[in-house]
Formats: C-alpha cells, structure tokens, sequence
C-alpha cells in the first residue's frame, strides 16, 4: 500500500491488490469487508483509509517496543536494523551477560541480563528477539514466561515450542540456507551443488 501511496495512487482495486499477494479479487473484497473496508466497481478503494485500518487492526498506530536478548553479533545487527523504525518499531534495550558488551548510556542501553525482569515490569515490553546460543534459550525462555512477555522471536539454533499464551517464532538462519541450496539442486535436476560454485 505504502508503494502505491508513494506512487501517486488514491485508489486501487481489488484486482490490483489480488495481484501484488497472490489471492483471488473475491478474496481481497471478502477480508476487507470483515473489517469494514469498502469498495466500489468504479472506484476501487481508498489507499489512505486501507493504510489507517490496516494499521490499527495490525497495532501499527502506536510504537511497538522490543527488547534484544542477546548483544553479539547478530544482536547488535538487530539492535541497528534501519528498517525496524519504518514499520513503527523500536528496540528498547538489550540483554547479555558479557561484560564487555554492557553500555547503559549508549542510544539503544545494552543491560546485564539480570535486569530484564524489572525492566520488562516497567516498560511492558510484549515481545522479545533471543540471539543466545542454544545452551542459554531453553533457560530464558522459561524465565520470559514468567514476565508480561507474550512473543519471542527466537534465532537460537534450537527449535523453541510456543503455548497457549506465549508465542514462539523460530528462525534457523543455517536451516534457511541449506534449504535454497536444496532447491537449488532439486530445481536444477541431479546437478551437485558443488559445480553451482
């Protein structure tokens, strides 16, 4: 929608939005009318309106505050990614028990991770990131669930399960890269993936 927006459209059809996500037009006209999103044959619908709607039903309306579990490298990439403030979301602080990594006074504070139950009961904070090694997950994830933390996204090597109120997203950044090579070579017939070098 924000492409569209940008692109000088006002309007857009069901058509167009089918399109760009791969459903049917009836599909798109039939979930935008559960959430009172309405249309016309000849005038499409309003970007503007979908945009607030949309943003209200998915919570983008306010900040969306996380924490960063985990201040290595792949935390620190986190803490720095320059597209969380474009989709409205901020990292509030982050966790790790190297001292050497601890900074309070930096722009996004990095705390010892004794701090972050106190810190999550102050803040609120509903979502957490965990880039730990394996051996640490299991262990703050059992520690996460006795806070107001409802959702973690979990880049430990190790596959977390999800509860009835504490949602697990787990994300195998090595298991996503064998899985294109293996489509790669199953796409490519019987070739090795070495000759793809």
């Amino acid at each position: 929608m924000q492409k569209m927006k940008g692109m000088g459209f006002v309007r857009v059809f069901s058509d167009n939005l089918a399109d760009a996500v791969g459903v049917s037009p009836s599909l798109v006209r039939k979930d935008f009318s559960i959430f009172g999103l309405s249309g016309n044959k000849r005038g499409g619908y309003q970007i503007e309106e979908i945009i607030q709607r949309l943003n209200v039903i998915l919570g983008k309306d306010r900040k969306q505050k996380i924490i960063i579990i985990g201040c290595g490298k792949m935390g620190r990439a986190l803490m720095n990614y320059n597209g969380f403030p474009r989709v409205g979301i901020r990292v509030a602080a982050g966790f790790d028990s190297d001292p050497t990594v601890l900074d309070e006074t930096a722009p996004i504070p990095i705390f010892h991770i004794s701090k972050i139950k106190d810190f999550i009961a102050e803040t609120g904070i509903q979502v957490a990131v965990l880039a730990v090694p394996e051996s640490s997950a299991q262990s703050i994830i059992d520690s996460l669930k006795k806070t107001c933390i409802k959702g973690v996204i979990n880049f430990a090597p190790v596959a977390l399960r999800s509860s009835e109120n504490f949602l697990v997203q787990n994300i195998n950044v090595e298991q996503e890269i064998e899985n294109i090579f293996y489509q790669i070579h199953f796409a490519e017939g019987s070739a090795p993936v070495e000759e793809l070098k």
